[in-house]
């Protein structure tokens, strides 16, 4: 679910950039204020890594391929981390497998980033008394937040000349074609916060 290069007209890929670099400079700062910013880095540095990998593959889904997003993971095991994280994620894919494109980066980081972000933030406040549930609402709630943007910027930049009506009809299909990851990643933050509880509890967020 990567914008390509030239999908978009110029002015919102330029927004884009705008948009991530706004949120990448907020990320950091927040960052630096933590008491130890260098103790998560290991883990952001696994997570970008994982999610270069699982986020590249194509699972068929007729009449069209989905990927996993991992919006809600990467937030709730990242918090601000994973802002550069995803960013580092999407740039690595674009250029090296040109999945996604270099024009259009800053809007799918704005795709998945804030994305993230409110997953995070679902997932703290719901934690401490429905620890389940917020896992679940957290990866599920990515992908439909991801989902959303990506809706949003496409028609936004749909081309005069283009008949709506089929693009739209088109558009829905494709996000109908994502339901399914909607609840295999609810699940997968589920499973991820559990393993972690047994085999390395050192690893897991605080809420």
């Amino acid at each position: 679910m990567h914008l390509p290069d030239g999908l978009l007209p110029v002015g919102m890929a330029i927004g884009g950039y705008v948009g991530s670099a706004a949120l990448l400079g907020f990320s950091l700062a927040r960052i630096a204020r933590l008491p130890d910013p260098g103790a998560a880095m290991p883990r952001a540095a696994m997570l970008t890594a994982i999610f270069f990998a699982v986020s590249s593959l194509a699972v068929p889904v007729p009449p069209t391929t989905v990927h996993p997003l991992l919006a809600g993971l990467m937030g709730v095991l990242l918090g601000w981390y994973a802002v550069p994280a995803i960013l580092v994620g999407l740039f690595l894919q674009a250029v090296l497998f040109g999945h996604g494109g270099l024009t259009t980066l800053g809007l799918n980081g704005l795709i998945l980033a804030p994305a993230a972000l409110i997953a995070w933030g679902a997932w703290r406040a719901l934690e401490p008394r429905l620890p389940t549930l917020a896992a679940v609402i957290a990866g599920s709630g990515g992908v439909v937040l991801s989902l959303a943007v990506f809706a949003a910027f496409v028609l936004l930049g749909l081309p005069a000349e283009v008949d709506a009506a089929a693009e739209r009809a088109a558009l829905a299909l494709f996000l109908l074609a994502h339901l399914p990851l909607v609840l295999a990643e609810g699940v997968l933050v589920v499973v991820v916060l559990r393993v972690l509880a047994r085999v390395e509890p050192g690893l897991l967020p605080r809420a």
